[in-house]
């Protein structure tokens, strides 16, 4: 389990001193909680991401325990670093927004007729209760030829789980190749 640290100060001075000390700063909040500002070992974050294997995991902050998704995430643009992350307590009762990620499997036959598979969506915006929420939308992509795509309505709907894009939304898709 991901353990972090409360930050006292959230000033420019203090922020600085953590990132000096190999620290990523992160703020935790959902609805009906109180905001928490922490912070965790970069590496051991980066490490614990990496290993998870579902879309909710679980993060210790001063003795409490909470189940949490990656909200949104801010990186240096030279050096590419991992800089602040938003993490966003799931409630298993209280429905709210969500991105959830698109996977694909399978490949295309389009592909063979120089074509190249784009992803359109990475992330879909979903709502639904913290319980009901998909750790992914597996979408099988080995009937698309050049010029075909799926659509938003073409994906299975799960129980409690609402898409909130429109219906003729393009997710992912095979274009011709230039």
């Amino acid at each position: 389990m991901l353990e972090g640290i409360i930050r006292e100060s959230i000033g420019k001075k203090a922020s600085k001193a953590l990132r000096r000390d190999g620290y990523l700063l992160a703020n935790i909040y959902a609805k009906g909680i109180d905001n928490i500002n922490a912070a965790f070992k970069s590496n051991e974050f980066i490490k614990a991401v990496r290993r998870k294997e579902r879309l909710v995991f679980d993060i210790k902050v001063d003795g409490k325990e909470m189940p949490v998704i990656i909200q949104e995430y801010q990186k240096d643009p030279v050096t590419n670093q991992l800089l602040h992350v938003d993490l966003r307590v799931v409630q298993p009762d209280v429905v709210a927004k969500y991105l959830v990620p698109v996977k694909t499997e399978g490949i295309p036959k389009g592909i063979k007729n120089k074509g190249v598979l784009i992803f359109s969506k990475k992330r879909l915006l979903v709502k639904c209760a913290g319980k009901d929420l998909p750790d992914s939308f597996t979408l099988d992509v080995t009937d698309l030829d050049v010029g075909d795509s799926i659509l938003i309505r073409d994906i299975k709907p799960v129980d409690g789980v609402t898409i909130m894009h429109a219906d003729n939304v393009s997710v992912v898709g095979v274009i011709k190749a230039k």
